[in-house]
């Protein structure tokens, strides 16, 4: 195909015509879509309830969490710095058995999931 054979198709200048039956099915479906009833509502007022306490229910982990992280600050550390320290030393160190700590550390496993299962679809780099 060169520039010749694509101007010539282009400048065609063909009647187009729908093909038998197309404006009838088009009008059925107007007039399906205009006598259709309108779609159900939201029910807002029933799950109102639900997001008042999920609203509450973070706002409680987030002062729980900042209290934790500010009673972590005035506290010594329990553990003394040595040469050979273990991970069950440096997990009380860093006090995973607190609730800032256990949030910290499953969000930490929450995020590397869901990259390493993004990783293995082929949708992350």
């Amino acid at each position: 195909m060169n520039d010749a054979d694509i101007d010539r198709m282009l400048s065609r200048q063909d009647d187009i015509l729908p093909s038998s039956g197309f404006v009838a099915s088009v009008m059925e479906a107007v007039r399906t879509d205009t006598t259709a009833p309108p779609p159900i509502p939201f029910p807002w007022k029933r799950a109102l309830p639900a997001l008042v306490l999920a609203a509450a229910a973070l706002v409680a982990t987030l002062a729980i969490g900042i209290a934790e992280v500010a009673q972590l600050g005035n506290e010594s550390p329990a553990v003394v710095p040595s040469t050979a320290i273990s991970l069950l030393e440096l997990a009380r160190w860093a006090r995973l058995n607190s609730v800032a700590g256990w949030t910290g550390l499953s969000l930490l496993l929450a995020f590397n999931s869901a990259r390493l299962s993004m990783r293995l679809a082929g949708a992350g780099s």
